[in-house]
């Protein structure tokens, strides 16, 4: 399954592209959008939006995942943040592409095998378990592809159970 991870952020959103059977993971692409602080936030979401439909229509992924809102000492990033995020599930949703959501801590849990694990450890199992030998360009990258493997990981995981279900908050259809 080809999937695409976002990890949302105002001047910088991540994104990979992995192929995966749920126990393999293989990174296609990946990249940072970037946006200047000094834009006007209607400007950057609309440049997040146009970067993620270009990327959406060039790798046609099966499915694509992000992570949850995380509650946040500062409530102004927050909104910013979920800001990004409905410019995200939008891009997402008008490519008819099914959707997968996740909090940090499952994404941290699938992939190092600990919730509270440091972005650092995120970033070295991301390389481990998809045999990238270089660093990533930026953390919002190896997050991004953390979410992605985190999909796929949940999605291998219900087909592999022989329910033919979905997994939790995977489903294409609206919610």
């Amino acid at each position: 399954m080809r999937i695409l991870g976002i990890d949302c952020g105002t001047e910088r959103t991540g994104w990979g592209v992995i192929l995966s059977d749920g126990r393999k993971h293989r990174v296609l692409a990946h990249g940072v959008i970037r946006t200047s602080a000094k834009d006007p936030l209607e400007n950057r979401l609309c440049e997040i939006a146009c970067a993620l439909r270009s990327i959406l229509a060039e790798h046609r992924p099966e499915a694509a995942a992000v992570e949850e809102v995380f509650y946040s000492q500062n409530v102004r990033t927050a909104l910013k943040l979920a800001h990004v995020r409905g410019v995200a599930l939008l891009a997402v949703a008008e490519a008819r592409v099914a959707l997968g959501e996740y909090s940090p801590l499952e994404v941290k849990n699938s992939v190092v095998g600990y919730g509270r694990a440091e972005k650092q450890q995120v970033g070295r199992m991301v390389r481990v378990l998809t045999g990238l030998e270089q660093e990533m360009e930026t953390e919002d990258v190896s997050d991004a592809i953390a979410v992605a493997i985190c999909h796929a990981t949940c999605v291998g995981s219900a087909l592999g159970s022989g329910t033919g279900s979905s997994p939790r908050k995977a489903a294409g259809g609206s919610q």
